[in-house]
């Protein structure tokens, strides 16, 4: 009989580029039984195994033998999922707390960012030094040497390990180029130093424009500390970016209740959440979360669903009714009995959504290693031909050595490590100022792309809070006294909509107030019963009113006293001021807007027609699992999307995206699973931030032209004997500080929307 297969996840740490990914995954899948699939922007490799061929320290071992290091990560929710009430106390609560890749990415982080600010300290003082003639004392360059071997070695072997790594696996990257170009630059001073005239006591920095005259006196030291302390932010910056998925998965699974209170020998008795089964009853009271997917056995509440929804108006649910995990009970008491628990919850699939949804998009390979494949190889080979040839024709030791070294050093990738990183430090950084955090490079990219964008509903393109826009009073009464007597009796009641009808009024008194659950309520005010809610009779001339309200997507509520009809209110989530002005930028920019909601269809098409987005573009009344379906048929159509949301529920949707955008005023999850988090409550803001990735992302694309075109316009130059090293060392220097410049320029750039 065939061995049923097991599931793991690993999470993999030392991947520098998307080919260590490819590396990893094509090393395990040699492995008998196994399947794998190995992400580089998640750090994890997911992997599908015979038990009886592998087990998970050989996975963990095939790992390390490729050079990269390995661990077994917990699967999201499953610590319950099979869990009985004699262990499940023993098992890890599922999300909560790091796992050991936070744990890891954290270290690295901390360690690049002591390294670069040390690597920086001691940098200084030897740029200095090698520019600035007057500063050189007597034996200064041995003092250089000593200080620019330390950072060679020292700061830069994240650089040459990951060489080494590639080089063993027969590959290139931009690790290849920084390893290329600062020993270049290390091993021809050395050379001078020992062998030149460079050592000599009293030894002063001077530039020959001729290479034909060129001495062994010139060192390049400060290059080697510059290249490798400038892509070691660079790196600093890289490795905090990543890894988001952890991070949302964690904060999903951490809004579901802790513990719940089980009834057992007809007592109530609380519980951890992994001790609860199916076919357990519990008690959830107002204001408590519910403790799992369930079918209510008894009592009556309005269960607020927009984390799963996204809809504002909280459900109503009694007798018979489903119930999920994690929502929120606001008004009665609720006795509900288990009907799913652990990985098979609502709230752990949407966890599996976003994580299935997160690993399918396949990471950018940059454009750097891509070249670099082809580069690295070519500048090699340039550099040895030059040697050859002037030797070739007679030219001295001196010469061709120079003409070898000088194709080596313009190809150092100095300008070419600081075209992303600069424009993305500033870009971010500028971001950061108006309120627009942007994760990454890929990001940059996903944005040129997108020609669609969906917008959730509520919280996005709308307030997400209730107000009444509408009071129809009946003859003889005016809007102002059907408001206030409405008010009265929805002060003593804590319902959104009734929270919303009763702000702001100077509200009369009411006594024995009474709730009709799935009706309305009522109370006694100067001696009449008034009563809001569905109507309980004819209301004749308000039914107009009463029905236009619902066409439009607001809430209707009737207003009687004695039983008779004074008066109609609407209430409904209104849209944003700036919405429909975002929608309009939207669209200039080249973007098709589609409005994706929970919602009900009344209330949907209400709000699209208010900003201005296409009735055929809006699908209403759709959970998480549709949402993504939504996004992925719209790929599926050749379209590159961009989501809009800021509730749980949009989560796996934003995942799915091309491009992800959060409300910043949203949940943890919205954020963490976005590649764009908005931090202020505005669509504004996503018009803001698609150009500001666009601006950043076309300066990338400039300096990455200009760092690539001094190296194809110099090297032949370099080549032929024409270029000194002092000046292939300025050239390179001067390119870096082009980009450095062209990248500051991002500074100055200007928000359309206040936020």
């Amino acid at each position: 009989m065939e061995t049923a297969l097991q599931h793991i996840e690993l999470g993999v740490t030392g991947m520098t580029c998307a080919s260590c990914s490819s590396r990893i995954q094509r090393k395990l899948n040699k492995l008998d039984g196994v399947d794998a699939s190995v992400n580089y922007s998640t750090e994890t490799a997911t992997v599908d195994y015979d038990p009886q061929v592998v087990d998970t320290d050989q996975l963990i071992a095939t790992v390390r033998a490729a050079g990269y290091d390995a661990f077994a990560v917990e699967e999201p929710g499953a610590s319950s999922a099979d869990s009985n009430a004699d262990d499940a106390s023993q098992q890890a609560p599922a999300g909560g707390g790091m796992d050991a890749r936070d744990t890891a990415r954290l270290e690295e982080a901390e360690q690049l960012k002591r390294t670069t600010i040390w690597a920086a300290i001691v940098s200084l003082p030897v740029t200095l030094v090698s520019m600035i003639p007057a500063l050189q004392f007597m034996h200064w360059q041995w003092a250089a040497l000593a200080a620019t071997t330390l950072v060679y070695f020292a700061a830069g072997r994240v650089f040459h390990r990951a060489t080494l790594l590639n080089l063993r696996h027969g590959s290139f990257t931009m690790d290849t180029l920084i390893t290329l170009g600062t020993t270049a630059a290390y091993g021809w001073s050395i050379y001078a130093l020992f062998f030149g005239n460079a050592g000599e006591p009293g030894m002063t920095m001077e530039m020959s424009i001729n290479p034909a005259h060129a001495s062994m006196d010139e060192i390049y030291l400060e290059s080697v500390c510059v290249v490798i302390t400038f892509l070691l932010l660079g790196r600093w910056f890289e490795v905090k970016a990543k890894g988001q998925s952890s991070e949302a998965l964690r904060n999903l699974l951490d809004m579901g209740a802790k513990d719940a209170a089980v009834i057992r020998d007809g007592r109530e008795t609380r519980v951890p959440i992994a001790q609860v089964a199916v076919g357990d009853q519990f008690v959830v009271r107002p204001g408590e979360k519910i403790a799992t997917d369930g079918k209510v056995v008894s009592g009556h509440s309005a269960v607020d669903a927009s984390m799963l929804t996204g809809e504002s108006v909280p459900v109503e649910v009694s007798e018979g009714d489903l119930v999920t995990g994690a929502t929120l009970n606001t008004s009665g008491r609720l006795i509900v009995e288990a009907t799913r628990v652990g990985a098979e919850t609502t709230l752990a699939q949407m966890g599996k959504l976003v994580r299935d949804a997160q690993s399918g998009q396949a990471p950018v390979q940059r454009l750097v290693d891509k070249i670099s494949q082809i580069f690295v190889p070519v500048v090699i080979g340039i550099s040895i031909l030059a040697l050859v040839v002037h030797l070739a024709m007679g030219h001295g030791t001196a010469h061709a050595f120079t003409a070898a070294v000088a194709v080596l050093i313009i190809a150092c990738p100095c300008a070419l490590g600081l075209a992303t990183p600069t424009a993305i430090l500033v870009g971010t950084g500028r971001g950061a100022q108006l309120g627009l955090l942007i994760k990454g490079p890929e990001v940059l990219e996903s944005t040129r792309e997108v020609d669609t964008i969906v917008l959730d509903k509520t919280g996005t393109v709308t307030s997400g809070q209730m107000q009444v826009t509408s009071v129809t009073p009946a003859s003889g009464w005016t809007a102002e006294e059907v408001h206030r007597l409405a008010a009265g009796v929805e002060a003593q009641s804590e319902h959104p909509i009734a929270r919303a009808i009763a702000a702001g009024i100077d509200a009369p008194e009411g006594t024995e107030f009474v709730n009709e659950p799935g009706s309305g309520a009522s109370s006694l005010i100067d001696a009449h019963r008034i009563y809001t809610g569905r109507p309980t009779s004819n209301l004749g001339a308000l039914q107009q009113a009463f029905d236009d309200a619902e066409t439009d997507g607001a809430t209707a509520i009737a207003v009687e006293r004695d039983g008779e009809p004074i008066g109609v209110i609407a209430v409904r989530d209104t849209v944003k001021e700036d919405s429909a002005r975002a929608i309009a930028e939207l669209k200039a920019m080249g973007l098709t807007p589609h409005l994706l909601t929970g919602d009900n269809a009344g209330a949907a098409q209400a709000a699209a027609r208010e900003v201005g987005i296409d009735p055929a573009n809006v699908t209403a009344g759709v959970l998480p699992e549709q949402k993504v379906e939504v996004v992925r048929q719209l790929q599926s159509e050749g379209r590159n999307v961009a989501m809009v949301g800021d509730g749980v529920n949009d989560a796996a949707a934003l995942a799915a995206a091309d491009l992800g955008m959060a409300m910043g005023a949203g949940s943890d999850v919205a954020i963490e699973a976005s590649d764009i988090t908005l931090m202020h409550d505005s669509l504004g803001s996503a018009v803001d931030g698609i150009r500001l990735s666009r601006r950043t992302l076309k300066t990338i694309k400039g300096n990455l032209f200009w760092a690539f075109a001094y190296n194809v316009i110099l090297i032949p130059v370099a080549a032929f004997g024409w270029l000194n090293p002092m000046l292939a060392g300025i050239a390179m220097a001067f390119s870096s500080v082009f980009v450095v410049s062209n990248s500051l320029r991002l500074r100055g750039f200007e928000a359309k929307f206040d936020g």
